[in-house]
C-alpha cells in the first residue's frame, strides 16, 4: 500500500529550491517519492512569463542530482505564475512512499490518493480543438490508474499544466491546417478550455460526443467541476495530477472538493473546513492551519462584466490582464478564511467550473 505526503514550502523566488533540498539532504524526503511538484511563482501568468520556465529548470537541476532522467521524466511539474494581490510563492511536494502491507490491517477507510501522468506532445493545430481534449482524457484515465481509483467519483481534484501558442508556431501551416487561434494570449484559454472539458469526459461529467471545436470558450454550459489548468510556454503537452480518494492508500491525509459559483462564493471552502475547524471565529487559527496542508482554487473574470449584480471593471482594464486581476481579487477572499496567503489560485477558469466561479480543494490531515 501506498501512502500520501504533501509538503508546502516557501520560495524566495523561481529559481529558490532551498527548501526542497533541505528536505531530500536531511532524509525527510526521498527524491524517488516525489510524484508531482506543483509551484506558484510571482511571474505575471501570461504568455512571456518566464518564470515559469526558470521555475522547472531548477527544479530539474536540483532532483538531477538524486534521480536520473527516465525518473526525473515521470515527475509531475506544474508553475502556477501570478501571486497578485498579497499571494505568496511556495511550492507544493507530493510524494508516495510505499509501506510493507504484511505489518498493515485492511484499510476500509479512503485516505489521499494521486498519480501524474503527461500527453503526447499537443500539435499546434490541435491545441484548443477536440484533439487537445482527447489526449488529456486518455492521460487523465492513465493517471487513475496510476493513482489507483477506479470509481470517477473519487476523483476530487485535477490539476494540469498545458502548453499554448507561439507566434511562431500561429505563421505555420500544418499540411494546410491552420491554428484555432492567431493569437498568443487567446491560445492560453483555448488550451486551458480544451484541458477541462478533457477532465469532463474522464470523468464522465460530460460525453465527448456533446463536444466540437465551437463548443470551446464559446459555449460555457459545459464544465468540468474538478479541473484547474494553467497554461505556459515552458512545455509542448500537458502535465496531469489527479487527486482523491482511495481505500488502497493509507495515512491521514484527505481531500475534498467544492465548486464556487462566483469569484467571491466562499461557501464551498467552509463546507470543506467545516469538519475539522474547532474554533468558532471566522477566520482559521494557528492550530488549524497546521492541519490544512493545500488550497487550490480557479479564479476567473465572469464574463457577463458582473459580480452578484454589481459592475466589475476586470475585463475592461486594457493594462492588466483579466486573469491577474481574478488571482489577486479571489485569493484576497480565500486568504481572509485561510488565516495565509500561501494559496495555489490560479487565473484563467474557462470550461473549469461556472462562468465566474471555478473549483476549490483542499488537502488537510483527518481529525
Amino acid at each position: 500500500m501506498r501512502q500520501a505526503q504533501v509538503y508546502k514550502l516557501p520560495m524566495m523566488g523561481p529559481n529558490d529550491v532551498s527548501q526542497i533540498k533541505q528536505l531530500i539532504e536531511t532524509g525527510q524526503i526521498d527524491a524517488s517519492d516525489i510524484i508531482a511538484i506543483l509551484g506558484k511563482t510571482e511571474g505575471n501568468g501570461c504568455v512571456n512569463d518566464f518564470t515559469r520556465g526558470f521555475a522547472v529548470q531548477s527544479l530539474h537541476n536540483l532532483l538531477l542530482a538524486y534521480v536520473n532522467e527516465t525518473a526525473l521524466r515521470k515527475i509531475g511539474v506544474t508553475i502556477s505564475g501570478g501571486t497578485e494581490g498579497g499571494l505568496s510563492p511556495h511550492w507544493l511536494v507530493f510524494t508516495a512512499s510505499n509501506k510493507e502491507t504484511q505489518k498493515l490491517k485492511p484499510n476500509h477507510q479512503k485516505s489521499l490518493a494521486f498519480g501524474a501522468a503527461v500527453t503526447q506532445i499537443i500539435e499546434p493545430w490541435k491545441l484548443g480543438r477536440v484533439g487537445q481534449i482527447e489526449a488529456v482524457e486518455k492521460a487523465v484515465k492513465f493517471a487513475m490508474q496510476e493513482a489507483g481509483i477506479t470509481d470517477p467519483n473519487d476523483v476530487y481534484f485535477v490539476q494540469i499544466k498545458c502548453p499554448l501558442l507561439t507566434s511562431e508556431q500561429i505563421s505555420k501551416s500544418y499540411d494546410g491546417k491552420r491554428t484555432a487561434t492567431n493569437d498568443t494570449l487567446k491560445s492560453m484559454g483555448l488550451s486551458r478550455g480544451a484541458s477541462a472539458l478533457g477532465v469532463a469526459v474522464a470523468l464522465d461529467e460530460i460525453s465527448i460526443e456533446e463536444l466540437s471545436d465551437s463548443v470551446i470558450c464559446n459555449d460555457y454550459s459545459y464544465f468540468s467541476t474538478k479541473a484547474s489548468c494553467s497554461a505556459g510556454v515552458e512545455l509542448d503537452h500537458c502535465e496531469i495530477l489527479v487527486m482523491g480518494m482511495s481505500t488502497n492508500w493509507i495515512g491521514d491525509l484527505v481531500v475534498n472538493y467544492g465548486v464556487m459559483q462566483d469569484a467571491i462564493d466562499i461557501e464551498p471552502l467552509m463546507s470543506i473546513l467545516a469538519t475539522i475547524r474547532t474554533s468558532s471565529k471566522f477566520q482559521l487559527q494557528d492550530k488549524e492551519q497546521e492541519n490544512i496542508l493545500a488550497v487550490l482554487a480557479k479564479a476567473e473574470a465572469s464574463t457577463s462584466g458582473h459580480i452578484r449584480d454589481h459592475r466589475h471593471t476586470m475585463l475592461n482594464d486594457s493594462d492588466i490582464s483579466s486573469t491577474r486581476h481574478a488571482r489577486g481579487f479571489t485569493g484576497g477572499a480565500i486568504a481572509a478564511v485561510m488565516g495565509h496567503t500561501s494559496l495555489f489560485i490560479s487565473g484563467g477558469a474557462e470550461h473549469q467550473g461556472p462562468d465566474g466561479g471555478g473549483p476549490i480543494a483542499a488537502i488537510y490531515r483527518k481529525t
